[in-house]
């Protein structure tokens, strides 16, 4: 049998082994043989090192670890050999002060937060559900409870009289409040008015790009309770970042977004419940012409490495639980992993195609493409803008567009657009902008009874 993750071969005796030792019994147990080799060939021992061996290492393990392993004899074709047997302990081990861990057939030493991950996950806690002891429930914002109560009643998965207990019993009955009474880190997430102040980097920073990554054209910034910050994102990305292209089929007229609005809010609602809140960094949407990134500093569980797996039926594990629990009774999300079935068809549902996840040590990347439609419209709109001879330059026309209708967020006036972009004719300004985001209802006017007022203003 070859060496794998929780066997291991060595033809003699060193008391560095002991940190493997260590190692098996931080993470799934396993045996070490002494006097065999890289193959599993039994070498042999010596009656001399055997007899040593066999009274120093059960002592040494005990003495350094403070656990009791299995040392056993064994013999194979005249020869004899160690077996030494070591349980995966509930607790965490240390070694001379560090920590050890056997991950496929290497073993590693444990650090900073991974060490601390790895410490409350052998105390049966998880990092949401640590206590912080300066925080009451009167500092809670008010209005973010009351609108987890309002979506945990239409959904129905809380009744109006669980809603209509103190504020204090609602969060014991969330599980919010550990044994001496401190509110948890997930409540601190969920309803206060500013988490920032106790996590940093628990906001989502969205942020329209042109031409490559570096061409950051405009952004924004949502911050408060995680219980606000899904649905003002969602609201912001699909108001200010992603506009509806227009089409008709007969006389019905059809809006067209790039990516369905409620896959995209599953994954969004995927990042906040998966995120690394530890690690201190924003959620972050990037928006383009045709596709949108969204990545957090979080992690899956190992079985659920790739896009496919993820479609694939599974259990829902959450990195959060306490927080996923929140999420859960107020009918944001759903249990047994029913969310990745929710985005698939929408995106069915849609004729778009699956968002593609890059899962690795940095974090959780999402693509979601632009559908098919999207790109057709966007292509036809392009050339409505700038011209068939200007087809080279689509890019800059749209993101032009885009940080018109952004400026447009005020109401402007024509020579206050002009100005700002720097346009000389009002002829052509309107002929290849104006006009046409007028007609399509992304611009609208102040006055639209008084089509060329002189106070006529413009907003989207």
């Amino acid at each position: 049998m070859p060496e794998h993750q929780t066997i291991e071969y060595k033809e003699s005796w060193h008391d560095e082994f002991l940190e493997w030792i260590c190692g098996y019994a931080n993470a799934y147990g396993g045996i070490l043989y002494v006097g065999k080799n890289d193959n599993g060939d039994v070498v042999g021992l010596s009656d001399k090192d055997r007899k040593k061996l066999l009274e120093s290492i059960p002592n040494k393990i005990t003495d350094t670890m403070g656990i009791v392993a299995d040392v056993n004899l064994l013999y194979e074709n005249g020869l004899q050999y160690i077996e030494i047997i070591v349980d995966k302990y509930p607790s965490l081990i240390s070694y001379h002060g560090k920590y050890y861990y056997r991950s496929g057939s290497t073993m590693r030493t444990i650090t900073g937060k991974e060490l601390d991950k790895a410490i409350l996950k052998s105390q049966g806690r998880t990092w949401d559900s640590m206590p912080i002891s300066k925080l009451q429930v009167t500092d809670l914002r008010k209005e973010a409870i009351d609108l987890f109560k309002e979506k945990a009643l239409r959904r129905h998965r809380l009744t109006e009289e669980e809603t209509k207990v103190d504020d204090t019993i609602l969060m014991e009955n969330l599980h919010l409040v550990d044994e001496e009474g401190y509110l948890m880190r997930a409540a601190m997430l969920a309803f206060y008015k500013d988490p920032e102040k106790w996590v940093t980097g628990s906001y989502i920073k969205v942020g329209y790009f042109g031409k490559s990554d570096a061409d950051l054209i405009y952004q924004d910034e949502i911050h408060g309770s995680l219980i606000e910050q899904i649905d003002q994102t969602v609201d912001l990305v699909y108001t200010k970042y992603l506009k509806a292209l227009i089409y008709y089929e007969g006389i019905q007229r059809i809006e067209q977004f790039m990516f369905p609005q409620e896959a995209f809010r599953e994954i969004l609602l995927n990042a906040v419940v998966h995120k690394d809140y530890s690690a201190c960094n924003p959620i972050q949407i990037s928006v383009y012409e045709n596709k949108i990134y969204i990545w957090n500093d979080g992690e899956m569980p190992s079985e659920l490495n790739s896009t496919e797996k993820l479609f694939e039926k599974h259990s829902s594990k959450p990195y959060n639980p306490k927080l996923a629990n929140v999420f859960f009774k107020s009918g944001m999300i759903e249990a047994w992993g029913r969310g990745f079935d929710k985005i698939k068809e929408a995106c069915i549902k849609y004729n778009g195609y699956l968002p593609e996840y890059n899962i690795s040590a940095s974090g959780i990347m999402v693509l979601c493409k632009a559908c098919d439609k999207y790109v057709e419209l966007l292509k036809e709109r392009s050339d409505l803008y700038l011209g068939q001879s200007e087809k080279d330059h689509d890019q800059d026309g749209h993101d032009l567009v885009m940080m018109i209708l952004d400026f447009c967020k005020e109401a402007r006036s024509l020579p206050e657009i002009m100005e700002q972009f720097g346009f000389g004719s009002r002829t052509s300004f309107r002929r290849k902008y104006l006009n046409t985001l007028v007609k399509d209802g992304r611009l609208k006017m102040t006055s639209p009874d008084k089509p060329k007022s002189k106070n006529q203003k413009y907003y989207s």
